[in-house]
């Protein structure tokens, strides 16, 4: 086996994840077809958000518009904010991550390791703590505009820049490709910013490889399948912020949508941790259970591709868990 390459930094290791396909999983469950999951829980911050956090500090920093020394400023869930917090680090900037009351509070722990400075912003009133809605991330957005002013800092809107989509579209979803020998039929993922799906889609597309596209959305936040919304404070932390027309998936052709409940996406969670060794978070739970909803119907005896986001160590102190 050849040995990998010796990295000036951890910034270097934040891409090439396996993927692995999870064959024990569907046979215990009984459908027709594969699973293929890409472990983004293992890169350095425990998320796939690394891979956004290098690339739009990256670009930001050979335009010119990020300065030496700046602060960075970013709302977050506690994802990106801890891919952020790692590159920051590295490369010497101060960063701020402003993130709602309701996530989990080892989320804020790590970043705070890293070097971070977490500014916790509290829910809308009656909300529940570890259901963020997209209003409580309204409040959020609301208080890292105006530390952006404040800092006179660079402000890394992950909803909006660019480098988002493109380092899911250069990274995970060529590697995909490669890794799995081009023989992905479908690909399914839980929607936040929409940037590794649109990323992922773009990559297929290039190729010309035939991969239908699917958003998972949970239950009662169905705001890109205009279905219902009534349950914006769902438990799948990090997405489902009910917004339909997000940026990065503007003329994304999608296949269409699979809506998961938190109940769903908990129990898929806990049977990935026990048949496979796999231990993700609430959105791999909502991914793999996605996936297995569309081998049972519409792409079945395919393969599907999925993204397992995170870690389960992010959500120790969650009912997920118990």
């Amino acid at each position: 086996m050849r040995a990998p390459p010796l990295f000036g930094s951890v910034i270097e290791a934040m891409e090439a994840s396996p993927l692995v396909a999870l064959d024990r999983l569907t046979k215990s469950t009984g459908v027709e077809g594969r699973i293929l999951a890409k472990l983004d829980y293992l890169l350095p911050g425990f998320s796939k958000k690394d891979r956004a956090a290098r690339r739009i500090i990256e670009d930001a920093r050979h335009s010119g518009e990020l300065m030496p020394g700046q602060t960075v400023v970013e709302l977050t869930s506690g994802n990106m904010g801890t891919g952020l917090a790692i590159v920051c680090a590295v490369l010497g900037h101060p960063f701020v991550a402003v993130m709602s009351a309701g996530n989990s509070p080892e989320r804020a722990r790590m970043m705070r390791a890293l070097g971070a400075e977490v500014v916790l912003v509290p829910q809308t009133e009656g909300a529940t703590p570890g259901k963020v809605s997209g209003a409580d991330l309204d409040l959020v957005e609301i208080e890292a505009r105006r530390l952006t002013k404040a800092r006179t800092a660079f402000r890394a809107d992950q909803f909006e820049r660019e480098g988002n989509r493109t380092a899911y579209r250069d990274g995970t979803g060529v590697e995909i490709l490669q890794q799995s020998g081009g023989t992905v039929t479908a690909f399914c993922d839980f929607v936040g910013t929409g940037g590794s799906l649109a990323g992922c889609a773009a990559a297929f597309a290039a190729t010309g490889a035939k991969v239908s596209c699917y958003a998972v959305e949970p239950e009662g936040a169905e705001a890109i399948a205009g279905g219902d919304q009534s349950q914006p404070d769902h438990p799948i932390q990090g997405g489902g912020y009910s917004r339909p027309d997000l940026t990065h998936l503007r003329g994304v052709a999608l296949a269409g949508t699979v809506v998961v409940s938190g109940e769903a996406a908990r129990t898929t969670a806990r049977l990935l941790a026990r048949t496979e060794g796999i231990f993700g978070g609430y959105s791999g739970g909502a991914n793999v259970a996605a996936a297995l909803d569309l081998l049972h119907g519409r792409e079945k005896g395919g393969v599907v591709a999925v993204i397992i986001p995170d870690s389960g160590l992010k959500y120790l102190s969650t009912d997920l868990w118990e």
